[in-house]
């Protein structure tokens, strides 16, 4: 899967961003190419997702206060039908995590920062990848979470969710390879 973005975050920020997914998408089988959208034409690709870091993606400046933002990602959706384009609000994810981040060493914060927008990108491509708008009652594809959960050691998908995961990934296999289209699966 290529994963197209129209404004990186700082190098030790997207660094930690690609080491998450990588780490939470593992189970699922699934990989993912990265290049700036500016890059990204004339590449081939069965599944291609447009990440749209929105604000100042980076832990500089925090401060020990708190809010709640609202929603940190999302992925858009039309007439029902869920398109490849996500948007994750850097600045929702500062506001809301600050307070733990302002605690923390100064040279792992745009580590832990990238971490936390690396598990929100996974929640959102769970749902384009799955094709599902629907939330679990835990781990990753819940549908909020703590400033905790978002900084914590792991944060991964439960067993449905990775089974929908990795067919996707073999209907996307399927289809790079030319092979017949597999049946689309319920994950039940």
């Amino acid at each position: 899967m290529y994963t197209a973005f129209q404004q990186a975050p700082p190098a030790a920020v997207l660094d930690a961003i690609h080491n998450e997914l990588e780490a939470i998408m593992l189970p699922s089988g699934l990989r993912f190419e990265w290049y700036p959208l500016s890059d990204a034409g004339g590449r081939v690709s069965s599944q291609l997702a447009v990440i749209h870091f929105k604000g100042q993606c980076d832990a500089a400046d925090m401060r020990p206060e708190w809010g709640y933002p609202g929603a940190l990602g999302w992925t858009h959706v039309s007439d029902g039908q869920i398109l490849p384009f996500i948007d994750i609000s850097c600045e929702g994810l500062r506001l809301f995590v600050q307070r733990s981040l302002s605690g923390m060493p100064p040279a792992s914060r745009d580590s832990l920062f990238g971490r936390a927008l690396g598990r929100i990108l996974a929640h959102e491509l769970y749902h384009l990848l799955a094709r599902t708008t629907q939330h679990a009652d835990n781990g990753l594809a819940k549908a909020a979470y703590s400033a905790e959960d978002l900084l914590a050691q792991t944060l991964r998908f439960g067993k449905k969710e990775y089974a929908a995961l990795r067919n996707r990934g073999l209907r996307l296999l399927a289809q790079s390879e030319g092979l017949a289209a597999l049946p689309e699966s319920s994950g039940q």
